[in-house]
């Protein structure tokens, strides 16, 4: 290749990520306010495979991308792998993706009702809390855990709590929270009967949005078809040299770049169109601080 076509490549290969970023600020959503903390940090044991996984991804890309650069001489086509290693992936799990909310949630009604039995039977709140740490169903069990050390080291009950609520991260976990907080500090014997009326109000909120999952299957389902499609066709299309040979000149690859740029902006907004819409909190205080070195929901044992 030329140096003029290798200048013309890099220039394409620029333009691509600038479409790629361009695509992604247009079609991110906007996030919730949030308080502003401490993201848990995870225990070494887990976070060990995960980064090994993501190491050997970014070197798995690297490779393939260097190894289509050079057989080839196009440096868009290089870029293009590189990205197609690491993206394609990530897009098949968002696709994939949708039913972790659902079961968060249902784990939490679950949670709710087993406390309100134990209030019930006469237990007392922050003793309740504390045992419900050993039976707490998967999804929440690290946030109930975390709840519990933080009472077993003396935190104020409301103090605990509201910290609990930044852990669950969830509208419907704000309500849980309210209620609770009500009950400790007015420590009368309706916070159980509460509790059973939340936990079947939660009941018909994971119903509602299981079926809305069940309604964002086809579409999860056509994008990833979608998604397969464009990977197939491209690699049939790259072993059919006079097909991609008018691409192997300068203009070729800034044509070839702004393809791929509008492909990858049209599966981003299809993963935007396909993801469940971010629940509004209203526990929120920007200034509020609740997290300490040592009491990350990740970092602490079960009681």
């Amino acid at each position: 290749m030329s140096g003029t076509g290798l200048l013309a490549g890099v220039c394409g290969a620029l333009l691509m990520g600038g479409l790629l970023l361009a695509s992604h600020a247009l079609t991110a959503p906007e996030p919730p306010a949030r308080p502003r903390r401490r993201q848990p940090r995870p225990t070494a044991r887990a976070d060990r495979p995960a980064v090994r996984r993501q190491r050997a991804l970014w070197v798995a890309a690297a490779v393939a991308a260097a190894v289509v650069w050079l057989a080839s001489g196009w440096p868009v086509a290089g870029v293009l792998t590189g990205l197609a290693v690491i993206g394609v992936p990530w897009l098949l799990a968002q696709f994939s993706g949708g039913n972790a909310t659902v079961e968060r949630l249902e784990a939490l009604q679950e949670w709710v009702r087993r406390t309100s039995d134990v209030l019930a039977a006469g237990g007392g709140l922050e003793q309740t809390l504390i045992r419900s740490a050993r039976t707490a169903p998967e999804p929440i069990a690290a946030e109930v855990a975390a709840l519990a050390a933080r009472l077993q080291a003396r935190w104020p009950t409301s103090r605990a709590l509201l910290a609990f609520a930044d852990d669950l991260d969830d509208a419907a976990g704000d309500l849980v929270v309210a209620a609770l907080l009500l009950g400790a500090e007015l420590r009368g014997p309706g916070l159980a009967r509460v509790l059973t009326e939340l936990a079947g109000s939660l009941t018909e909120d994971v119903t509602m949005r299981r079926k809305v999952e069940a309604d964002r299957a086809k579409p999860r389902a056509n994008a990833r078809w979608l998604l397969l499609i464009t990977v197939a066709a491209s690699g049939l299309a790259a072993l059919n040299g006079d097909y991609l040979a008018p691409y192997g000149t300068g203009v070729g690859q800034l044509v070839l770049a702004a393809i791929a740029g509008l492909i990858v902006a049209c599966l981003l907004w299809m993963r935007r169109l396909t993801a469940p819409a971010p629940s509004t909190r209203f526990l929120v205080d920007p200034d509020r601080s609740l997290r300490v070195p040592g009491l990350e929901p990740n970092e602490l044992p079960v009681p």
